[in-house]
């Protein structure tokens, strides 16, 4: 498997951001930087090829990389994020961080490639607690299998991990890198300490 496959990491940002009092949350400012900014430095400064998903705000993203917005309609969560991402990048691998994790970790793009076997299908970040399930990578070849998940009207991506190869990668000595941020009393908390 070559170090570094032909991927697209999409920002994920096309959600309501209910528990952020429905705000645009990839635009949601912390230290005076907006979240958008602070995960797309993360990814370029490992030399990602970034994309964003955004339902909102689309022209505010676009400084940021390609936008497109969901194809699915009733926001179905990151997965439908995920489904839009396979629906207009041809990339073999698409790479997914949320827009709400401002402190992924600096060599994320390294270990997760390095985790990539011959047959897996998706590789995911485990923080030695729980899994990540939206610090991800997966196949576009199981485009079809997700597509068939969300028709049948299943949401919660760990599922999903469960219909493909799914490969974990160990993040565990990195707990903190995967804080997000969900609402205003955890980014009033985490601005005051970072």
């Amino acid at each position: 498997m070559p170090s570094h496959p032909d991927t697209t990491w999409v920002i994920l940002a096309g959600g309501q951001a209910r528990r952020m009092g429905g705000q645009d949350k990839g635009l949601v400012t912390l230290n005076g930087k907006p979240f958008i900014e602070l995960v797309h430095e993360r990814l370029t400064e490992q030399g990602a090829t970034i994309a964003i998903n955004a339902n909102r705000n689309q022209e505010r993203y676009e400084q940021y990389g390609p936008v497109f917005g969901d194809v699915l309609e009733g926001f179905p969560g990151p997965l439908g994020g995920m489904h839009a991402a396979m629906s207009n990048i041809d990339s073999e691998w698409l790479g997914f961080v949320p827009c709400d994790c401002p402190n992924l970790p600096h060599a994320l793009l390294e270990k997760m490639y390095h985790a990539i076997s011959a047959d897996a299908e998706i590789v995911v970040a485990h923080d030695g607690e729980s899994v990540q399930p939206v610090v991800t990578m997966m196949k576009r070849s199981i485009f079809e299998r997700l597509n068939t998940f969300l028709a049948n009207g299943d949401r919660k991506i760990v599922l999903l991990y469960d219909l493909c190869n799914t490969v974990f990668v160990d993040f565990s000595a990195e707990h903190d890198a995967f804080i997000n941020l969900n609402t205003p009393d955890e980014l009033a908390r985490y601005g005051e300490l970072s």
